[in-house]
């Protein structure tokens, strides 16, 4: 085995070893409203299941130099944001709302992506997600980095409303093989749902 102390790798190094140890990893697509009336797309692979009563989702955002991203700035300021699930057909327009805009630009409108309004917030979602889940930010944690530049705001979303497509959901279940979720792996990396087998759990 090979033992490292995290102490002595810079950022990056434990990056690079999270981020490839840690897969897969569900991608959210998340979107956000600023205050004069952008519509902010973002995928972020580190992403959760907090809770299920209430349902609960954590998001951690990365910050820039100890400066929150518009996702994170947009979603404290009005306290809601959409979580979507990133999935084998709408991949490639995710990937293109990575690219680094200025706040006044709509990432939604470069990957031609297609809002659609929300039930119980303000921020829209994009119809091209099979599952999209309205939230209304619970709390919001800055974590790491030091304490006048943290490393990371970590969202918590109460989910206030599902929107499920018909092929995705029956029955009370996700079908997963119709969903078709693809996941982060490391780098540029990413993985489609592969061979799926059940383990009984202990009594």
């Amino acid at each position: 085995m090979i033992s490292l102390n995290p102490d002595t790798l810079t950022a990056r190094e434990n990056y690079k070893l999270l981020s490839g140890s840690i897969i897969p990893r569900p991608v959210a697509f998340v979107t956000t409203l600023s205050s004069e009336g952008v519509l902010n797309g973002a995928p972020f692979s580190y992403f959760s299941i907090v809770a299920s009563e209430p349902p609960l989702l954590s998001v951690s955002v990365q910050r820039v130099d100890g400066v929150s991203k518009d996702t994170a700035r947009n979603a404290m300021e009005q306290k809601a944001f959409v979580v979507h699930i990133t999935d084998e057909d709408n991949v490639g327009a995710v990937n293109v709302t990575a690219s680094r805009l200025s706040p006044d630009e709509s990432e939604i409108m470069l990957a031609g992506l297609t809002p659609i309004q929300s039930t119980k917030i303000a921020v829209p979602g994009v119809s091209e997600a099979k599952i999209r889940m309205e939230c209304v930010l619970e709390r919001a944690i800055p974590l790491g980095g030091t304490e006048n530049a943290p490393a990371c705001d970590l969202l918590i979303g109460r989910v206030v409303q599902y929107h499920l497509s018909e092929e995705a959901y029956q029955n009370t279940y996700v079908i997963a093989k119709n969903l078709r979720p693809v996941s982060r792996l490391a780098g540029n990396d990413y993985a489609k749902l592969g061979e799926q087998f059940k383990l009984e759990r202990p009594q």
